[in-house]
């Protein structure tokens, strides 16, 4: 979300004179954070997540499934509640806590407080999650539904979308041909990111999704939808100018990008080296659970040919210029940057011995004179590297009220560019004066239909997690082969049609884990993790932080990294490959054996993780692939690629009836999911168990 002030944002031409400030200020504040906290040391696993819905008003009489443009108003009210329920002398264990988005039709959702590595905490994710959702539909109008979607099917097409309704041609933020500015949080923070950001690249952001050819897709497909004609703003002749391309599905406004919703993960580590190793080890995960997590393949009206909402979003604030973009010489800029700042991580950061310099085999550009004062600090030069790189950018949004800052008391600068570099992963230093330590945001994956879904998704990358230090487990591949797989996943059903590039042997050079030799097998049962033999002896109550790191080995190959990894499927890096390597959730299972779980506590994560196994090897399909089997089956569809408003009502009217167990999906979810529900909460008090 970024940080909100109540002040006077400055306009483009005013902000980027303080560019300078901001940054020389941002790293001071950093060093300051960084030498009070840099051996901090201890701190136990606390995590937690951010579900976003979106707020959708369902017409039924004109059968239509509009976006509710009323956040400010929901938000006050579930304000009030959250602070009633907080004052109550017998509140509910832990009071959840919403927050605005940039989209008005958007809420964001987070757990009261974090939780811990206790195995209880761990399987009330699920419950959680759906007590936050169902406080916020027990305070929605009657025709109102928070749904968790990645993308709003029609969002920006010809006629109502949005309850109210309004017209694109007051878009006085954003330009878009498609969007009106009431479709964007009022707060000054908002508008003022969507004009400067087309301000600085001298153009309207430009995305291009390839259209899904079906039967009677027109070809070539020029959208019909597009007003090709307008001439209200400066920009509108872009579109016919090339912005938009033949046989693609043009978007044109931030509002495409940071309306989506997703599932995002953070964790507490237990000093600042764990943390940089957690970072380091997630960052090829993250293209694999994107494509796992797949659930938006319908944007503007159209089913493309992607499943995915990364590029959008990276397309949506990108800020670089025409020189930054290589499409003009450097002249009055200072780097060509290959990447918009919402993208995948460009490098590793861990000093630990596992980290080659040949991974970070990407052209990276960072400022040489931050790169040099951190150095001069004493830090090192991964870490100090990372720092620079993130700080090209030039902060988007500065309220006249906050250029001058009290460094040794606020982050506020550091955060202003480090927030606005949305990456696939964030490392996240302590904040100032706070009793929360070093810690690492997983970002890439999708937001599910399902409590059920996004709990067993988090319940999943907890344990991997843990598993990857318990373990010493080491992902690493090089860096350009990440962005490769960040592309591939998105592609239209990648979890059965691409290959992944992923590393042949986790277990690092010159030791062994029992993990290595863990069979790969089908769906656990309590059984038969009662007949396996354990992997410790001294078994843990609770998931937990620091453990120790391996020495270097006395001899390791420090050649060439080539023979490391191989492409691989989807299954074979989820369930294993050959008699080495036991697949993620082989791992998982491993580290699993080390807890002292009981039976019940087991089947129940078993259910999770049965989930994640039934999406990598088939028999379970994504939200994408299950979306687009609705579109084109329903009666409606001309097989032209179009998604009516008509369909679009249907979809979302299923997507409801799914989340609250009404409607079985057997080919979405286990046959298990769908016990009947009331209102959106559990008849009882007890999660249904598969």
């Amino acid at each position: 979300m970024g940080l909100l002030y109540l002040g006077t944002p400055l306009t483009w031409e005013e902000a980027k004179n303080h560019a300078d400030h901001v940054r020389d200020h941002g790293i001071t504040q950093f060093l300051r954070i960084w030498d009070r906290v840099k051996d901090r040391t201890g701190d136990e696993l606390l995590w937690g997540d951010e579900v976003e819905y979106m707020v959708v008003a369902f017409d039924n009489e004109k059968k239509n499934a509009k976006l509710s443009l009323r956040q400010t108003e929901i938000l006050k009210e579930l304000g009030d509640i959250v602070g009633t329920l907080s004052s109550d002398a017998s509140p509910p264990a832990s009071v959840p806590k919403f927050h605005p988005e940039y989209g008005r039709y958007m809420l964001e959702s987070t757990p009261g407080s974090p939780y811990t590595g206790s195995i209880a905490d761990l399987l009330s994710v699920e419950a959680d999650m759906h007590y936050r959702r169902a406080l916020a539909r027990n305070h929605l109008k009657e025709n109102e539904i928070p749904l968790t979607l990645t993308s709003f099917p029609r969002l920006g097409t010809v006629g109502v979308f949005t309850e109210p309704h309004y017209d694109p041609k007051n878009a006085k933020s954003s330009h878009s041909l498609f969007l009106p500015e009431e479709i964007t949080n009022p707060h000054a923070r908002f508008p003022t990111l969507t004009s400067n950001i087309r301000s600085r690249r001298e153009s309207k952001v430009a995305i291009n999704l390839p259209i899904f050819e079906d039967e009677r897709t027109p070809q070539p497909f020029v959208d019909p939808t597009i007003p090709w004609q307008r001439d209200i703003y400066p920009e509108d002749p872009e579109a016919k100018n090339g912005a938009a391309l033949i046989n693609h599905i043009y978007m044109d406004a931030m509002g495409f990008g940071m309306g989506c919703c997703c599932l995002q993960l953070t964790f507490q580590c237990c000093n600042v080296n764990e943390a940089r190793r957690m970072y380091d080890a997630l960052i090829p995960i993250g293209p694999l659970m994107l494509a796992l997590t797949a659930a938006s393949p319908i944007w503007r009206g159209y089913l493309a040919d992607v499943d995915c909402r990364w590029n959008v979003i990276a397309g949506s604030v990108d800020d670089r210029t025409p020189e930054e973009r290589g499409l003009e010489p450097l002249k009055n800029d200072r780097y060509i940057i290959p990447k918009s700042r919402y993208d995948s991580v460009d490098l590793y950061i861990s000093s630990e011995w596992a980290n080659k310099p040949a991974y970070n085999d990407t052209t990276v550009p960072y400022d040489e004179a931050i790169r040099n004062r951190l150095l001069g600090h004493g830090i090192d030069e991964l870490l100090s590297k990372h720092i620079a790189h993130l700080f090209i950018r030039d902060p988007l949004v500065i309220f006249s009220e906050t250029i001058h800052q009290d460094d040794d008391s606020s982050n506020d600068h550091f955060e202003n560019i480090q927030s606005t570099n949305w990456q696939t992963l964030r490392f996240k230093p302590p904040p100032p004066s706070s009793s929360i330590g070093w810690r690492v945001e997983f970002r890439s994956m999708e937001v599910q239909m399902t409590d059920f879904e996004n709990a067993a998704f988090a319940v999943f990358i907890v344990l991997l997690s843990r598993a990857i230090l318990a373990f010493n487990l080491n992902f690493y591949v090089p860096i350009s082969k990440v962005d490769e797989n960040m592309q591939r996943a998105q592609k239209r059903d990648a979890v059965q049609s691409q290959k992944f590039f992923f590393r042949k042997d986790v277990v690092p050079q010159g030791y062994v884990t029992p993990a290595a030799s863990l069979p790969s097998s089908g769906p656990s049962t309590p059984s038969e993790h009662s007949e396996r033999s354990v992997v410790t002896q001294i078994k843990d109550r609770k998931l937990r932080n620091c453990f120790p790191t391996l020495a270097r080995p006395p001899i390791i190959d420090d050649g060439s990294i080539e023979d490391e990894y191989e492409e691989m499927t989807i299954k074979e890096i989820f369930s294993g490959k050959g008699p080495t390597f036991p697949g993620l959730l082989g791992l998982v299972d491993a580290y699993l054996r080390t807890l002292e779980a009981t039976p019940d506590e087991r089947k129940q994560i078993d259910n999770y993780l049965n989930l994640v196994r039934g999406r990598a090897n088939g028999t379970l399909q994504t939200t994408a692939t299950w979306m687009r089997s609705f579109v084109r089956s329903h009666p409606a569809y001309k097989f032209d690629s179009a998604v009516s408003q008509e369909i679009n009502y249907d979809l979302l009217t299923a997507v409801d009836q799914i989340e609250r167990g009404t409607l079985r999906v057997p080919e979405l979810l286990p046959e298990c999911y769908g016990q009947p529900r009331l209102n959106g909460l559990h008849q009882t008090n007890q999660l249904p168990m598969c």
